[in-house]
């Protein structure tokens, strides 16, 4: 099929995809905080996708303020991959992107994640057959190696392999995963960054897209990556300290922000949160992701007390959130 291109720079800034993290309410809450950054779904196997109670709707219904958005699988099986594609692109995902970089043991055990990296001729096929189902983009995230096939050798093979598909983005974890005996923290944490590996790889291979992910922090070392890299993704530091959004659409893209009112970014929310608790859900599955918000100011210890300790009730409303921007200077 004919591939539907994205904008060149669409991916200068990413989101990660976060297993319990990344979910819908989170990326609307992002939107509101940037609407030029790119945003990946929490990983979503296919069996869950093919087989799970509920449908497809279930597992990856999103709003369309999410835009650009893409659905991040979980699979190693082309057939299946396929479908889920093809599913992902009539659901109107903006990309569908496969996860090869998940150390945890139970995506393991099911053949999906990390472990991929030990099959390159296993994924091309896996990519081959997503690319021949869908127009819109499909890549790859995955890690510079795996356990003891960590040389340059096997990584530079490995998308090799892969780029052979036609595969051109490919998002690399600047860390190898260690599968066994680490656990998914500590696979995030004790291997060491090896950004240079991942430069290395644009270097000789500099016709693809190669989008940096990995311990990134501040904007001033996205900046930096930015002189070799095609784009930079960041994970827990977006989510942990989600202020960071307010800046990327002028810092990567040249446009104005949506906002500087960060109490702003929340109010923009509250239609969304309203139609969630009118049909029965707690406030707390929204509010869990606002937390860090405002991480380092005067009152923000007392904001996140108050939403911890009252969204989870059952009569938690929208004055349950103005109560606790109450402690927020203006």
């Amino acid at each position: 099929m004919t591939t539907k291109t994205l904008p060149d720079n669409a991916r200068r800034f990413c989101t990660a995809p976060m297993m319990d993290w990344s979910d819908s309410h989170c990326r609307l809450f992002w939107r509101t905080l940037s609407k030029d950054a790119f945003l990946y779904t929490e990983m979503v196997t296919t069996g869950a996708l093919i087989h799970g109670d509920g449908g497809p709707d279930r597992f990856i219904r999103y709003r369309d303020e999410e835009h650009p958005v893409a659905l991040q699988l979980g699979g190693s099986n082309p057939k299946d991959l396929a479908q889920c594609a093809k599913i992902a692109q009539d659901f109107g995902y903006d990309e569908v992107n496969l996860n090869v970089g998940c150390p945890s043991d139970r995506v393991q055990n099911n053949m999906i994640g990390a472990c991929l990296m030990g099959h390159p001729q296993l994924v091309a096929d896996c990519i081959k057959a997503m690319q021949d189902a869908v127009e819109i983009p499909v890549t790859v995230k995955h890690r510079i190696g795996i356990d003891d096939q960590d040389s340059y050798e096997h990584l530079h093979h490995f998308v090799d392999t892969v780029a052979a598909t036609g595969c051109e983005t490919f998002i690399i974890h600047g860390r190898k995963a260690i599968l066994d005996g680490l656990s998914p923290k500590e696979n995030r944490e004790i291997p060491p960054l090896r950004y240079e590996v991942v430069q290395q790889i644009k270097q000789d291979l500099p016709q693809l897209e190669v989008i940096l992910n990995g311990g990134i922090k501040t904007h001033k070392e996205a900046t930096e990556h930015l002189k070799w890299a095609d784009g930079v993704m960041l994970g827990r530091e977006a989510y942990h300290n989600p202020s960071v959004l307010m800046d990327v659409d002028a810092l990567y893209y040249g446009h104005e922000p949506q906002t500087k009112d960060k109490k702003d970014c929340i109010r923009a929310l509250y239609p969304h949160i309203e139609d969630h608790l009118s049909k029965g859900f707690k406030l707390s599955y929204v509010t869990r992701h606002i937390l860090g918000l405002f991480n380092g100011q005067p009152g923000s210890r007392l904001f996140r007390r108050h939403l911890s300790e009252q969204a989870f009730k059952k009569d938690a409303s929208i004055q349950t959130i103005e109560d606790a921007l109450a402690y927020m200077p203006d």
